[in-house]
């Protein structure tokens, strides 16, 4: 969208999961009743979902719109999750609000859920995918494949990361998931230490129940956090039309049906824009639950900005911060689930894309989560033996936000939400770490060679061309 878009104060979540029934008339009911075990992992995505989010708008600039997808992060991240082990798996359990559960318990309602999201409402189009791409020659851990091929359904394929064309055969996987609207997640060449990349992506495209009528979109008032206004096209409502609002101390809530009304953008605007970031740092599960079950059924005249947004962003300080600082650490991290040969792999990012399309006949969002790509471990021969490693910093969909919050001058309030990478390298010897840019790399006997400073280090193994090393702190 527009530049001056990204200034717009807005706070929304898409695909709050309503209800389902028959394929005529509203949808009321879940098809069936949700195990403890479901409810377990909903609540438990919920409580990620909303730290995650408060994490976030805390690292990024205040004047930056967020726009994220924890269904996405999470189910990468669960997938990971199987090939984790030790000190490991019990810090992505925490992190992920996983506590009192089974892996296996994880596992059999990640899969009952992707069903049921899948086929909940056919007037609406939601297609959730999973994949996972390892390196050729790579001894990855048969149990953990079978696992997320089982509950994940996810696509598991062998390549030839060092073949310029498996990094278009990945993102031409994200590609088709996501309609086109997210064209790629991996930047060749692929690093000569990737060893996986474990891949969601979620598509949605939804009709508004009551759609906006195009002759009525005009330019109107958007209220800033600052204070100040702008101008942005603003779609109207012919008249008044059904929807689900609540008004709290500070806010108002409203939820505006798709399709069949088994999904809903639900939005909450702040009366003072300048409360946005208050409001974002308090979110939780909980003030969630109660604005939702204060919502009330009416009719109503809406305003709502139309507008396209893409996001990015890198989740490795994120989660770190969230407690998942061990599995991206070269040395600590235990991923033994996951592959034996080569040893120790680990986490070296987490990259979040989303995108989202608000327009008078709906909302096209889709988003994917890179799960960080384990690396192999591979040891610097010459001074200061040590390893190189990839940092990516990267992006997130349908249930986030778009940071700063907003209120059109005219009643209704609104916006949506749905969801990478700079690659940067460092060499982290046993004695310290230091961090490097890898600008070149030749090649000398047959032996592939690192320059740094006019110093020689021989890299066994490493194949790919123009990276050099810079020393950055």
């Amino acid at each position: 969208m527009r530049q001056d878009f990204r200034q717009l104060a807005l706070v929304a979540a898409l695909a709050c999961l309503t209800a389902c029934g028959d394929t005529i008339g509203p949808l009321t009911e879940l098809p069936r009743h949700l195990t403890a075990a479901e409810q377990n992992l909903i609540a438990a995505d919920n409580r990620f979902a909303f730290k995650l989010l408060r994490e976030i708008a805390q690292q990024e600039p205040e004047e930056q719109n967020l726009f994220i997808s924890p269904l996405s992060v999470g189910m990468a991240l669960g997938m990971t999750y199987n090939g984790a082990a030790g000190e490991t798996r019990e810090a992505m359990r925490q992190t992920l609000e996983l506590e009192g559960m089974s892996i296996q318990e994880v596992n059999e309602s990640y899969r009952s859920v992707i069903d049921l999201l899948r086929g909940l409402d056919p007037r609406v189009e939601f297609v959730l995918a999973n994949s996972v791409w390892y390196r050729q020659g790579t001894a990855v851990v048969p149990e953990f494949l079978d696992v997320n091929r089982q509950y994940y359904d996810a696509e598991v394929a062998a390549l030839d990361f060092g073949d310029p064309a498996a990094a278009q055969t990945i993102n031409a996987w994200v590609a088709d998931q996501t309609q086109g609207k997210i064209a790629d997640i991996v930047t060749p060449p692929i690093d000569p230490l990737t060893i996986m990349f474990l891949i969601n992506a979620i598509y949605f495209k939804g009709d508004w129940t009551h759609q906006f009528d195009e002759g009525l979109t005009r330019d109107g008032v958007f209220h800033l956090a600052d204070g100040s206004q702008t101008m942005v096209r603003m779609m109207a409502s012919e008249g008044e039309i059904p929807v689900r609002q609540g008004h709290h101390e500070g806010v108002v809530v409203l939820e505006l049906a798709y399709g069949g009304q088994a999904y809903s953008m639900t939005i909450v605007a702040p009366w003072d824009p300048s409360d946005i970031t208050s409001l974002t740092e308090g979110l939780t599960q909980e003030q969630w639950r109660f604005w939702l079950e204060g919502l009330d059924s009416t009719t109503t005249h809406v305003m709502l900005p139309k507008f396209t947004l893409e996001y990015e962003i890198g989740l490795k300080s994120v989660l770190t911060a969230l407690g998942m600082g061990v599995a991206f650490d070269e040395l600590e991290a235990d991923f033994s689930n996951l592959a034996t040969d080569p040893p120790r792999p680990y986490i070296t990012a987490v990259k979040h894309k989303a995108y989202v399309d608000v327009n008078e006949e709906g909302t096209e969002a889709a988003a994917v989560t890179s799960s960080g790509a384990p690396v192999r471990d591979d040891p610097v021969r010459g001074e200061g033996d040590g390893s190189v490693s990839e940092l990516n910093r990267s992006p997130e969909l349908p249930s986030g936000t778009t940071k700063r919050p907003h209120r059109p001058e005219c009643g209704g309030a609104a916006a949506h939400p749905a969801l990478l990478p700079s690659l940067e390298h460092h060499l982290s010897p046993h004695h310290g770490e230091i961090h490097l840019h890898v600008l070149d790399v030749h090649r000398i006997d047959g032996e592939d060679v690192l320059r740094q400073d006019h110093q020689i280090r021989v890299l066994p193994g490493l194949q790919r061309a123009e990276l050099i090393l810079q020393e950055a702190g």
